[in-house]
């Protein structure tokens, strides 16, 4: 593959005038409130049914991942939802957050996915490495009563579909 085809094959923005999003374009809010050090959210199904053989159909939440930069603020929304988590041991009542997922094209908000009731189960964190030049991350693995789907912003100079 020649550069100038890599260069087209990563356009998503086709000569067809059909505009795509790019998963690199993204934010997250925590409560509200938009959150850096954000790399990489992966695994997140805003809708799927278990159909059971005895015509029952259940939603399942499957859990996603967030992953993150480790930073020293205390105050960090994630670094205080971790610790609150950390602090309730075993307990069942977890602290939960409501996040949002928000799609962005130029920094511009074209979808969001609002996840409720979140709540960490697993805290993990990449290799302790001292050959690495890498930055520490933080897994967080996240369970969620529900979702509600993305929802396209409205574009004030959007064409209809033909």
């Amino acid at each position: 593959m020649t550069m100038a085809d890599e260069t087209a094959a990563a356009d998503v923005r086709s000569s067809d005038g059909i505009d795509g999003q790019l998963a690199k374009e993204f934010a997250l809010e925590i409560d509200g409130q938009r959150v850096s050090g954000i790399l990489a959210i992966r695994g997140l199904v805003a809708f799927r049914l278990d159909v059971r053989t005895t015509t029952a159909i259940r939603k399942l939440q499957e859990p996603f991942k967030i992953t993150r930069m480790v930073q020293p603020d205390p105050q960090h929304p994630c670094n205080v939802w971790v610790r609150e988590t950390f602090d309730a041991g075993e307990d069942i009542v977890r602290p939960a957050r409501t996040l949002c997922l928000l799609a962005l094209d130029k920094g511009v908000e074209t979808q969001r996915w609002t996840v409720y009731d979140a709540w960490i189960s697993e805290v993990g964190y990449s290799d302790f490495d001292s050959s690495s030049s890498d930055i520490l991350e933080e897994m967080l693995t996240i369970q969620y009563e529900d979702v509600e789907p993305g929802r396209v912003a409205e574009q004030k100079d959007a064409l209809p579909a033909g």
